[in-house]
């Protein structure tokens, strides 16, 4: 196949013609990219579907591991997702709540479903015995493995599952977590991989018990090696023969070989490498190890028997197209390599969730390069093949969501009888993106061509001419524009703010949250723009605001948001913390900081994240973040409760005390999780707490901003967290804002008054606020679960105009990035357009603004002056306002100390049950 190799010149040709001529259905992902499955010939798609359960109809999600049998006549499919179902009652329905294994008959014809088998969690692991009479599945949550025996009627559980031991998880409030599991040649021992115990358990399978367990930390084999990072996240294992396995350490970014012995494991070597290795596979006829490296789209070749790293290829676009980027340094990272097959015809198959695409290899060591490219379903994370090589089969995590106006529709509001009928539409975000398989016959090098250039296409690449004309207007305005203000809010959609507005593309009967709640929100639409196509690239919190910070995700994170949102175990581990530890502290500090932190060197030393993005340099590891590009571009950044490692949980002794005005009482209350941000941040400023309104996060920041316009020096870059249209902790909210009304009427007047006071400075002119929410997975929406509201205000905006380009928050960093003058952090933004149709560069740069409250905020302790309130301007609620006792107890169970701790489904159906519930009598 390398004779395909093309130039970039070459390739760029080509490209312009399919894309000219493509005339493959593409579904547009809110990511900016686009999918076309079935481009391939003779490609054919399956939902995974149960089959069985109360609802045999019922198609998982999350996809995440095959292993196909040693005749290599059948395959395993695991899911490893969210997959939480709700019933006709809506409540959940556990027998439909698990995780799936799919099992199939392949051959060089296709892929038969023979059999579906649930367990309660799972955590990417399953491996067949070597004798093809039992296969076995890491039980994630529920710290055991399941192991599966062959029968007349196909497989069934052998026994009772093989627990491994542990109590905890290694941090602060964690859970074990099994992972990866392989079976030894001979079939006598299987190895687990502990991902959160930091460990490998050995279980002699004929005795069914675990006969050791080895701790992969170096401190905890050598005391004098105390501190010192290694081992941590294990996540999969693979043997090489009886005596030697490898497990990849993700977060440390190491192969640890293993020696086994007399029912013993020792640790062998440790194999660094640039990215966090994920996925491991070992080729006994070439005898080479090779491992996928998520955050440096790279391959690990390593040489067995020696232990040692022979090459670290990139893995992505092939090298013609890689030279077809702007500057030739290729796009950038986000291709995320996850899954790992080798052909009968010594070709290395790689699966890449970032860029929906199947990688063709060849392994040649150092010489190893991509030949080209199949385009797959949304986010891809493992392949296979048929036993001749004949057929490629692919699964995928998710699928484009779709509308989900009944994300709590009226007719399934909630009653007292039923508190969470709302559910049985499952609307929620996770529970609308499906997993799925497809399958194709192996390419030729002809059409192997053609689907590379397919993929270019769907990512962006052709785009070339809209990139620069749009990079053109951002120059313009990088010559008018010095200030840039970056809000971000939480999870909202379109149509629950803005369905109401008299313009663009809403549904009034979804805006819950409407005028009457958010005055300023519509009031900014109508001044500048409305932007009704605009789509958050995040399914929720963690993943979204990783997309707003970075521009995408890793690999790592994509496998581990939906297990924690599914309350299967796993630490919400975004904004800059692992296991609940902001591991860029020191100890003492995060001590410190959290007192439930035990006093133990060897708990996540060092300052590595393992679900962090990391910088365009591979030395930068977890520096992808905006503020870590603007700062290493020179630019001066401020932050307003970004990256927080202050807690603010009162069942907490470290708390930091609910203050309204800590500088006047000099009490600092926020501490950075993040190094670049550490002086750059406002000590005084609170981050994500919703007792406290957003009128004095908005209050601390004019505090310093009117010294910023008193000196005539403003930050190029600011950060600002305005997060209390999150709703929560109502019985504890202080000032009177604890209902969902008053909270959303906080954020949105405190939203309005920040805006005012940037257009009254001496900065007016030429600064540019731009304003988004992270994620918009607590609402619903009649064109998409993830259109959001989005804002751009100020200088040179466009004024009282509609813009419905397809836009999303990759576009919106990729513009911010272009008034900065900064580089693209990664691929995605590399490939992105900025928002030109947003701007007017023949304005003066003259604009102003005057905030107005909502007539819900009378009733508040909030210090507003009565001339804000205008309600007979802003309509009415549809229902009388409930009381703060209402939503203490329609919330009643809810963790609101950190983002998204939630019943998320629960929470939504209380959300519309309390604004606009049909059994009220006084809905739309």
């Amino acid at each position: 196949m390398n004779k395909f190799l093309m130039s970039g010149r070459v390739w760029f040709c080509a490209l312009m013609v399919l894309s000219a001529a493509t005339g493959h259905a593409r579904q547009l992902l809110p990511t900016g990219q686009s999918i076309t499955p079935l481009a391939t010939p003779g490609a054919v798609f399956m939902p995974l579907r149960a089959g069985i359960g109360p609802n045999p109809n019922y198609v998982a999600d999350g996809a995440a591991a095959i292993a196909v049998s040693p005749n290599k006549r059948e395959m395993l499919v695991l899911t490893s997702g969210f997959n939480r179902y709700n019933g006709p009652d809506g409540k959940i329905s556990m027998p439909q709540s698990g995780q799936y294994i799919f099992r199939y008959i392949i051959s060089a014809n296709g892929a038969v479903l023979a059999q579906t088998l649930e367990v309660p969690n799972s955590f990417s692991g399953v491996a067949w015995a070597p004798d093809g009479t039992h296969f076995y599945v890491g039980g994630g949550l529920e710290d055991v493995v399941y192991d599966f025996v062959r029968g007349a009627r196909g497989f069934a559980p052998a026994s009772a599952p093989i627990k491994l031991g542990h109590k905890n998880g290694v941090g602060v409030d964690v859970q074990p977590q099994a992972a990866g599991v392989a079976a030894s040649p001979d079939g006598k021992m299987l190895l687990v991989a502990n991902y959160y115990n930091d460990s490998v358990s050995l279980i002699d399978l004929t005795t069914r018990a675990v006969v050791a367990e080895q701790d992969l930390r170096p401190g905890k084999i050598d005391a004098s090696k105390s501190g010192v990072a290694g081992g941590e996240y294990p996540l999969s294992v693979v043997w090489r023969d009886d005596h030697h396995a490898y497990v990849s350490a993700a977060r440390d970014r190491e192969i640890v070989a293993l020696e086994i012995a007399g029912g013993i494991v020792n640790i062998g070597h440790r194999i660094k490498t640039i990215g966090e290795p994920t996925a491991l596979l070992y080729n006994k006829a070439s005898a080479r190890l090779y491992a996928t490296e998520d955050n440096a789209d790279r391959l690990a070749i390593v040489d067995p028997h020696a232990d040692t790293l022979l090459a670290e290829p990139k893995v992505g676009l092939p090298e013609g197209l890689s030279k077809a980027s702007p500057e030739s340094g290729g796009w950038g990272k986000g291709a995320n390599p996850n899954g790992l097959f080798l052909t009968p015809g010594n070709h290395l198959l790689v699966t890449l969730g970032g860029i929906n695409a199947l990688a063709v290899l060849e392994p040649r060591d150092a010489n190893t390069k991509v030949i080209g490219l199949i385009p797959t379903g949304w986010y891809p994370s493992a392949v296979a093949t048929s036993a001749e090589g004949g057929r490629v089969f692919v699964v995928n995590r998710k699928s484009p969501p779709g509308p989900n106006p009944q994300g709590c529709a009226p007719k399934l509001a909630i009653t007292k009888a039923q508190p969470d009928a709302c559910g049985a539409a499952n609307q929620y975000i996770f529970q609308m993106e499906k997993a799925g398989l497809l399958s194709f016959p192996m390419v030729t090098p002809r059409q192997l061509a053609r689907t590379t250039l397919q993929v270019a296409t769907n990512i962006g690449v052709p785009q070339g001419k809209a990139r620069a004309e749009g990079d053109a207007v951002m120059a313009q305005l990088r010559a008018k524009i010095k200030h840039v203000i970056f809000i971000v809010k939480e999870n909202r959609t379109y149509d629950q703010v803005l369905g109401d507005l008299e313009v663009g593309n809403g549904d009034p009967k979804l805006a819950i949250l409407g005028k009457a709640l958010s005055p300023n929100h519509h009031a900014l639409a109508r001044q500048f723009v409305t932007l009704d196509n605009f789509y958050d690239s995040g399914e929720q919190s963690s993943t979204g605001w990783t997309w707003t910070t970075a521009a995408r995700t890793t690999d790592m994170m994509e496998k581990t948001a939906p297990i924690n949102y599914a309350r299967r175990g796993l630490a919400y581990e975004a904004e800059e913390a692992d296991r609940n530890i902001p591991t860029q502290l020191t100890l003492a500090d995060r001590r410190k900081n959290n007192p439930k932190m035990p006093n133990d060197p060897d708990i996540l030393p060092g300052r590595a994240l393992a679900t962090a993005p990391d910088g365009d340099r591979d030395d930068l590891q977890g520096q992808g973040f905006i503020w870590n590009h603007a700062v290493r571009a020179g630019l001066s950044v401020r932050n307003y409760g970004v990256a927080d490692a202050s807690v603010y949980d009162d069942d907490n002794p470290a708390m930091v005390p609910l203050i309204r005005d800590p500088f006047t009482e000099q009490h600092i209350i926020f501490t950075s999780a993040d190094q670049d941000l550490a002086t750059r941040s406002d000590p005084y400023f609170r981050g994500f707490d919703q007792k406290m309104p957003d009128f004095w996060r908005q209050r601390e920041w004019e505090r310093e901003f009117d010294q910023q316009s008193a000196a005539r020096v403003m930050p190029t870059f600011t950060l600002l967290r305005l997060s209390h249209d999150h709703f929560g902790d109502f019985e504890k909210g202080i000032d009177g804002v604890n209902t969902v009304e008053t909270q959303m009427a906080d954020n949105d007047y405190a939203l309005g008054r920040l805006i005012e006071r940037v257009s009254k400075s001496p900065f007016a002119k030429d600064t540019l606020i731009f304003v988004i929410e992270d994620d918009a997975q607590n609402g619903a929406d009649h064109v998409d679960a993830r259109r959001s509201i989005a804002f751009v205000v100020g200088a040179y905006v466009r004024q009282k105009a509609v813009v419905s380009s397809h836009y999303t928050t990759v576009n919106m960093l990729r513009t911010i990035e272009g008034v900065l003058g900064l580089k693209p952090m990664g691929l995605n933004d590399s490939l992105a357009v900025p928002m030109a149709d947003v701007f007017d560069l023949k304005q003066s740069g003259e604009w102003s603004y005057a905030a107005k409250a909502a007539d819900v905020l009378r009733a508040t302790k909030l210090p507003i002056p009565a001339d804000r309130f205008e309600v007979q301007k802003l309509g009415t609620l549809p229902c009388p306002m409930r009381t703060a006792a209402y939503w203490s107890a329609a919330m009643k169970g809810q963790d609101f100390r950190t983002e998204d701790k939630l019943d998320t489904v629960r929470f939504n159906a209380a959300l519309w049950a309390g604004l606009h519930g049909d059994d009220r009598g006084c809905g739309r």
